[in-house]
């Protein structure tokens, strides 16, 4: 089902902030060809009716979308609204990206508990793969139901992942995540905390300790590298910038260890990826390093021989959602993995 060579795509929610940076990212794309794009506030406009942009792309409605004339769907719904497109589209035949969180939890009832409203489809929970290119590529390449990962826990997971995978972690220490993002993290619906005069020229965390719903998310990749998710306690907060993310992160280790060799452990497991780049000793990840792009910059600073600092940066909307299921489209059809995003 392919044009001139092309994959056929079509793109669920077009108007908010990720589907317009995913639609961004498809058109420049050198292998895909945009079949539609939905938005119910405003079918049977164009995008360029609600972006300053000149491209005179039709918007339509989810139900009038022809599911048949497309190879994908990247569904850039809120949660709970994605589950029809999703279930409708993997009914079609159809591959799914999903940028929700509707589908990234692999129980039906943790996914309720958190997120307020039942499961519509548990059984393709089991179907679903968790979105982290660098953790999880195989896994990728073989999937119809990609479940794209948070902006917060790409941030934190990828800092840790290292750690848990060595099993050097100390299983009796807290792991306590402080993160910023801009206020593009929160969508485009306006909301109370977006509004300017309380965002601007201010810092507000929200939902801290183990409140936040990416907490699960979080929690069952820790569990799954052999962590201990009970330690984790993770503060979000807004602040005034459009789009980037920076998460420092404080962890203990089981014993001494030089941090030449944490560095190494690092460079080691990351230093082929071609979208995460492993600071040099000394030198600090800011949001300057990944805003506008899909790559993530992690530091590593050394307290004591037991005591590290992890810094790690991202584009909420780059690596944190559209650049990456554009990262993972590129996995699944076997493409160069930077195509479209580098």
């Amino acid at each position: 089902m392919t044009t001139n060579s092309k994959i056929n795509v079509g793109v669920f929610g077009a108007s908010g902030y990720t589907g317009f940076e995913t639609i961004s990212l498809l058109r420049r794309h050198p292998s895909t060809n945009l079949v539609f794009a939905t938005s119910e506030s405003t079918a049977g406009g164009s995008l360029s009716d609600i972006y300053p942009v000149p491209w005179d792309i039709p918007l339509i409605a989810a139900a009038d979308a022809p599911l048949s004339k497309v190879d994908v769907v990247f569904c850039c719904l809120p949660h709970g609204a994605s589950m029809p497109a999703v279930i409708a589209a993997r009914a079609a035949g159809v591959r799914v990206i999903d940028l929700s969180a509707d589908f990234r939890l692999t129980q039906a009832d943790i996914y309720q508990k958190w997120y307020g409203v039942a499961h519509e489809s548990p059984a393709l929970l089991d179907s679903a793969v968790y979105g982290l290119p660098e953790l999880f590529r195989a896994q990728i390449a073989e999937t119809d139901l990609l479940a794209n990962p948070g902006c917060y826990p790409t941030s934190v997971l990828l800092a840790l992942a290292p750690l848990l995978q060595a099993g050097l972690l100390d299983t009796t220490a807290p792991i306590i995540a402080d993160s910023k993002s801009g206020v593009s993290g929160a969508g485009r619906k306006p909301s109370l905390k977006t509004h300017f005069v309380e965002a601007n020229e201010n810092l507000s965390p929200y939902n801290i300790g183990r409140s936040h719903r990416h907490v699960a998310e979080m929690a069952q990749v820790i569990d799954a590298l052999g962590g201990d998710s009970e330690r984790l306690i993770f503060s979000p907060h807004l602040v005034p910038i459009n789009r980037g993310m920076l998460s420092t992160i404080y962890v203990t280790l089981a014993e001494d260890t030089a941090a030449a060799a944490i560095h190494g452990l690092y460079t080691e497991m990351y230093g082929r990826e071609p979208l995460l780049h492993i600071l040099p000793l000394g030198q600090l990840a800011t949001m300057a390093h990944t805003q506008h792009t899909n790559r993530c910059a992690i530091s590593v600073t050394s307290v004591s021989p037991r005591q590290l600092i992890l810094c790690s940066s991202i584009d909420n909307l780059g690596k944190g959602a559209a650049g990456q299921a554009v990262q993972n489209f590129n996995v699944m059809f076997g493409l160069a993995e930077t195509d479209g995003i580098q």
